[in-house]
């Protein structure tokens, strides 16, 4: 996984849209949680990227779904 950095940062960049265009409440404060996530598994990917990221990506996209319902 030799551009995780680049991959996760992609996904907190879409999250933090998603969170912009939602109205304010739980969805909204949930959906900045996630792309808070995204942002810490990019920047330990970009010091020592491994395979252990890939757990907490999944966790983080399985509250991305909960959230759109």
């Amino acid at each position: 996984m030799s551009d995780a950095f680049d991959y996760f940062r992609e996904h907190a960049i879409a999250a933090i849209r998603k969170a912009r265009a939602l109205p304010r409440g739980r969805p909204k404060q949930k959906q900045r949680t996630v792309a808070r996530v995204y942002h810490l598994l990019s920047k330990e990917a970009a010091l020592a990227p491994n395979i252990q990221h890939l757990d907490d990506f999944r966790v983080a996209k399985q509250l991305e779904r909960q959230i759109r319902g």
